[in-house]
Order: C-alpha cells, then sequence, then structure tokens
C-alpha cells in the first residue's frame, strides 16, 4: 500500500504548482496549435532571450516549417547571429563575456520548458520586481536572488512588492501579495499577461518540436490498440468456446 502511495506521489510531482521560492504558480495558458501566438513568442525570444541565452536544439528552418513562417520571414525577424537558416538558434553573446559581465555563461533555453514546466516559466516572466540590493536592481519572486536583469521591463515596466507579514509561532516572515507599478512600461498590464503567455508557449514548443506530432500518432495508436482489443476478445471467446 505504502509504495502505492509512493507511486502516486511522485506522478503527481509534475503537476505540483508550487515554486522553489514557495509562491503559487499561475496556470500558463499554452496552445501549441496556436501558431499566432508561437510566431509572437518566437519574436520575442528573438529579441529579448537569444542576445545571452541561446537555444541550441533548434533550427530555425524547423521552427519556420513548425510554425507556418517562411524561411524570408524567418531571415528578416528572427535571424540576428546568423545568415544561414540550417543554423541553430545559437547565442549572439560571446561566451566569455558572458562570464565576465554575469560571472558564468547564461544557461541554454532548449528544454528549459521541460524541465521547469510551463507554469513556473509564465509565473516567472510576471515576479520581477525592484531590488535594490540585487546587482541589477530586480528580484524575482519565483527565482529569489535571480541572477539577471528583467530583459522585458520595458516592456512592462518595473514594479515594487506589497508585502505582508506572516507569523508562524516565533518567526515572523514577509511574503508578497501583490505588486505595485513603479515605472510604466509599453504594454498594459493584459497585454503583457499574453506576451509572457506567448514567449512561455514558444518556449515549451522548442522544448519538443514532435510534441503535437507525438499526440496525434497517440490517439491513432489507441484507436487502433482499441479495434484490436476487439478482435483479439472474439477470437479468445471463439477458440475457448472450442476447447470446452
Amino acid at each position: 500500500m505504502k509504495k502505492f502511495i509512493y507511486a502516486l506521489l511522485i506522478a503527481a510531482l509534475p503537476g505540483l504548482t508550487i515554486a522553489a521560492g514557495g509562491v503559487q504558480l499561475d496556470k500558463a495558458p499554452v496552445d501549441l496549435h496556436d501558431k499566432a501566438s508561437l510566431q509572437r513568442g518566437a519574436q520575442l525570444f528573438a529579441n529579448y532571450c537569444l542576445s545571452c541565452h541561446s537555444a541550441q536544439y533548434m533550427r530555425f528552418n524547423r521552427m519556420a516549417r513548425d510554425l507556418e513562417m517562411s524561411d524570408e520571414q524567418v531571415r528578416e525577424n528572427l535571424m540576428f547571429t546568423t545568415d544561414k537558416v540550417g543554423e541553430t538558434m545559437n547565442v549572439a553573446m560571446p561566451e566569455d563575456q558572458a562570464e565576465t559581465w554575469f560571472g558564468t555563461a547564461p544557461p541554454d533555453l532548449s528544454v528549459l520548458a521541460r524541465a521547469r514546466g510551463a507554469d513556473y516559466l509564465y509565473t516567472y516572466f510576471r515576479s520581477f520586481y525592484v531590488d535594490d540590493s540585487r546587482p541589477f536592481g530586480v528580484n524575482n519572486a519565483v527565482f529569489p536572488d535571480v541572477g539577471m536583469p528583467h530583459a522585458l521591463w520595458e516592456l512592462e515596466g518595473l514594479k515594487k512588492p506589497v508585502l505582508e507579514t506572516v507569523v508562524h509561532g516565533d518567526q515572523e516572515t514577509q511574503v508578497i501579495t501583490g505588486y505595485q507599478q513603479v515605472t510604466e512600461g509599453s504594454m498594459t498590464e493584459a497585454e503583457y499577461d499574453r506576451a509572457a503567455a506567448d514567449l512561455t508557449n514558444f518556449m515549451v514548443y522548442i522544448a519538443e518540436p514532435i510534441r503535437t506530432e507525438r499526440e496525434r500518432l497517440g490517439w491513432w495508436v489507441l484507436g487502433f490498440l482499441g479495434v484490436f482489443f476487439v478482435f483479439a476478445y472474439l477470437l479468445k471467446k471463439e477458440y475457448w468456446r472450442d476447447i470446452h
């Protein structure tokens, strides 16, 4: 019985909605069939992420085919580090300069959505706040003491946390209950939430480009197994009827 309970807990781990920092994660509106969202997310990724982070397992031409974009559209709008559409999405920043500026080279983002989950990324993009004690002047509620700037601050603006004191026994802790806008961004809150959703959607896509095809084939496999089960069951009944 205990083994069964442990197995259920392990199976439920990917569905947990509490981040490492103890923050409740918001549900990411992921839809890999929404090509417009994926295209907007690709644009955001190229403009705001690809200057520091790579996605070395994704090729531009594969992305163009999956997102229903022409090679020319990709060259004009998404390719800033190479002119070959068959190249992977490599970082624009040299690794030695990244180590000098950040202390370590920023990680590759190819499979981050599979490692962290879509809800984590969606909440992370929307959880930066002003913190003068940090080297880049910002912190993140989902990733405390984050070692990077808020790359999307021009879109979202800057905000400060609204803190509430929570008492547990003899201990008092500060909990973030909301945010207050300090500097306006170029987007409204609703527009930025959609941008964060688009970027999350794209990162979920690059983490497993074959996912929609895999899921489509999965239904065909289940259908085949269902039909095969019927014939196998009828064959079994016919076989045992002759034996009896």
